[in-house]
Formats: structure tokens, sequence, C-alpha cells
């Protein structure tokens, strides 16, 4: 399936919101608990914008589904003891995992929670 352009500036929310948990996960431990929290603070509320503002209508099957992979992998690959193991890259998959969970949760929760209103006023 091809994703259609969208015609507002939200979706280069998504895009950012992405780069940055890649980022925290990357550097997160470097950059100390208040910076690597104000972080994730402001993945959380992208997130909430990206579900607000970017998904709509037919779009939302779609984005559940994905969201719903996308967070039942990265919490298994967050939770998961032997990507520690891992040599050279290990430490910092279960990083990216946790960041990109502060991201996507907020957003599906919101398409959720507008899918379920808009079902119950049919």
């Amino acid at each position: 399936m091809v994703a259609k352009k969208s015609s507002s500036g939200f979706s280069w929310v998504l895009i950012i919101g992405v780069i940055i948990a890649i980022v925290l996960g990357l550097i997160g431990n470097a950059m100390g608990p208040n910076a690597e929290g104000w972080l994730l603070s402001l993945l959380v509320v992208l997130g909430l914008i990206v579900g607000f503002s970017n998904v709509a209508g037919s779009e939302s099957k779609d984005f559940m589904m994905a969201t719903i992979a996308l967070v039942i992998i990265a919490f298994v690959g967050s939770q998961s003891n032997p990507l520690g193991n891992v040599n050279i890259i290990g430490q910092y998959l279960g990083g990216i995992f946790d960041a990109l969970l502060a991201f996507v949760v907020p957003a599906g929760i919101v398409v959720a929670l507008k899918d379920i209103w808009a079902i119950s006023y049919r």
C-alpha cells in the first residue's frame, strides 16, 4: 500500500517524532535524566498531535493496525533481556523501542478514542 501525501504540515510531525525517538534511543543515556525526561515528554506531545490532527476517516484503521503491531514489537523489544547481549547495538535497541512507545502509544490512544466516538454516533 502506498501512502498518500498529506496536504497538511502535520505529516512532518510524524517524521520528526520518529527521528527524535531514534536519536533519543541512541543517545538518551548520555544526556542525563532531565534532558531525557523532557524529550520523552516532547514525544508524548508529538504523539498526541499526530493522533488529533494527522489521522482521520479511512486512514484510522490502517493507522491502528500499524500502531498495534509497532506497540507489540516495541514493547517486547524493550522488555527483552537478550537484546542487551547483542554486540554493539543491543544496548541502544531497548532505548529506541522505549522512545517509540512514548511517541506511538498516545497517538494510538487518541485515534482509537476518535474511532470509538465516531462509531457511537452512527
